[in-house]
């Protein structure tokens, strides 16, 4: 009867759905749950060993970042489209303090961005569901830890 599939394409056409379920999950983890754009700006030596709103301290050597609401202990990718260079940091301090910034990045992400020498530059800010999870994970072992 035409129009009726016949067993070896119906068992085709059923694994290669079965194959595309597979897939996609992996392909939604990767899609970002966060996003901003906005101007950057980078902090160094006048705030270097000094404590973050997170309790540690400030190392301009650490890829780190300032954000004024995102978790502390998120991860975040941001990227320079005017050079297409990405960074990925850890949100450990909140800020930036200066009206039209999204972002204060440590002089080593400000470096991998290639921003240092302008000072500020507009960014993208991306992040997907694991690695802002990365932050719930920090949380959780910090109040395992305490209960100890």
């Amino acid at each position: 009867m035409p129009g009726r599939m016949t067993t070896p394409v119906r068992s085709i056409v059923a694994g290669l759905s079965l194959a595309l379920m597979l897939i996609t999950p992996a392909f939604a983890d990767d899609e970002p749950a966060f996003e901003q754009t906005g101007r950057a700006s980078w902090y160094g030596p006048g705030f270097h060993g000094k404590k973050t709103a997170s309790g540690e301290r400030f190392d301009q050597n650490d890829l780190t970042a300032a954000h004024r609401t995102l978790p502390l202990g998120s991860e975040v990718t941001v990227k320079n489209p005017e050079n297409g260079r990405e960074v990925e940091v850890q949100i450990n301090d909140r800020g930036p303090y200066v009206k039209g910034r999204v972002i204060d990045l440590s002089s080593k992400a400000a470096d991998h961005l290639g921003i240092k020498d302008d000072g500020t530059a507009k960014v993208k800010i991306e992040a997907t569901e694991e690695q802002l999870a990365a932050a719930k994970k920090d949380d959780e072992q910090t109040a395992e830890n305490s209960e100890r």
